[in-house]
């Protein structure tokens, strides 16, 4: 299993396997700080609304660790480390949930002890990124019996192990339908600006074998009218109570395009994605990136560099486009009313406790 963010107790450091060089080159970027975390999300070198935030659960431990000889006060020190790593990427949603979650924890039980919240804190990002791969392979589970076998389906973006702590969320779905002996074909589209499906899912399905075929973004549409799709799984980068869905940027065009064709349309995601505090699409902030990402690709510049370029990261899907959402928790069908509070708020699975 690709391991993208892993925690080396020896060096005391975490590794991040570096997104950005992919297909080409593989490279890991070695943090010892909470600074070199941050940096290592704002660039994408980790990416992947479940592995940022496993990424910076780690953060907090390591930033910790590092005031452990310095004098000042506790929870402020705390505070500046969770208010740095929160700041990187605005829209996903684990992000905030594991920086909240291993606050609570060493707010609780550290007494402004730095040495103990920094074990505190690694403890609790080791279960959150063990938690996520079961998580992970639950939601997998689920949504592999919703693909029959022969089928062929389409996914946008990576929402795999390189997203995840392993395994994957939309592309967990491949795995355990695989695990389960079913035979499947895989559209992969490229996912402009960063090529994110193109660089990482077409690596990804490639490294294990998996029948998948590379498109451009801009061929989806003929291929589900010809009927040459049966069904479309994504990830999720935030989901609200009401259902509406966050994700990569082109996720709502596909969307409308599965609707109006009669094709399943899937998210598949982990509770930690689910931000309840919030009800509509218009309540999720969308981050919007450097212009540069639209203006060039693999380092060639391909526009002008005076032509005004408008670079949102994410767009938000509206639950009547969704035929259901894949948890860790269950399949969320229909996505109105009570529905997703109801299967959100249950008590984990024994496996996950």
């Amino acid at each position: 299993m690709i391991d993208a963010v892993s925690y080396h107790s020896e060096s005391g450091s975490l590794e991040l396997l570096d997104q950005t060089l992919l297909p080409v080159e593989i490279r890991k970027v070695r943090c010892t700080s909470e600074h070199e975390v941050a940096h290592a999300i704002v660039s994408m070198k980790v990416r992947g609304a479940p592995a940022i935030g496993v990424a910076a659960a780690y953060g907090i431990a390591l930033g910790l660790a590092s005031k452990a000889n310095q004098s000042g006060d506790f929870n402020s020190a705390l505070d500046a480390i969770c208010k740095l790593l929160a700041a990187t990427r605005p829209t996903a949603g684990n992000l905030f949930w594991a920086i909240d979650r291993v606050k609570r924890v060493v707010l609780a039980a550290a007494g402004g002890d730095f040495i103990k919240g920094a074990d505190l804190a690694l403890k609790e990002a080791h279960a959150i990124k063990a938690e996520d791969i079961a998580m992970c392979r639950r939601i997998g589970e689920f949504g592999a019996t919703l693909l029959k076998d022969g089928e062929t389906w389409l996914t946008h973006c990576n929402a795999g192990a390189l997203a995840t702590a392993g395994y994957g969320t939309a592309l967990g779905v491949f795995r355990a339908a695989r695990e389960q002996g079913k035979n499947f074909k895989i559209f992969v589209d490229e996912t402009r600006p960063l090529l994110q499906g193109a660089r990482l899912t077409a690596w990804e399905l490639s490294q294990e074998g998996f029948d998948a075929t590379l498109i451009c973004d801009n061929m989806a549409g003929s291929l589900i009218r010809d009927d040459r799709v049966q069904g479309v799984v994504v990830g999720a980068d935030r989901i609200t109570s009401k259902g509406f869905v966050a994700n990569k940027i082109g996720t709502y065009p596909l969307a409308v395009l599965a609707k109006y064709n009669g094709v399943p349309f899937y998210v598949a995601a982990p509770e930690s994605t689910f931000d309840m505090s919030l009800s509509y699409g218009d309540e999720i902030k969308i981050e919007e990136r450097d212009h540069n990402e639209v203006r060039f690709i693999g380092g060639v510049q391909i526009a002008p560099d005076n032509m005004p370029v408008y670079n949102p990261a994410f767009d938000v899907t509206p639950p009547e486009l969704i035929t259901a959402i894949i948890t860790d928790k269950g399949i969320i069908r229909p996505i109105y009313g009570q529905t997703i509070p109801e299967i959100i708020g249950r008590k984990r699975p024994e496996s996950l406790s």
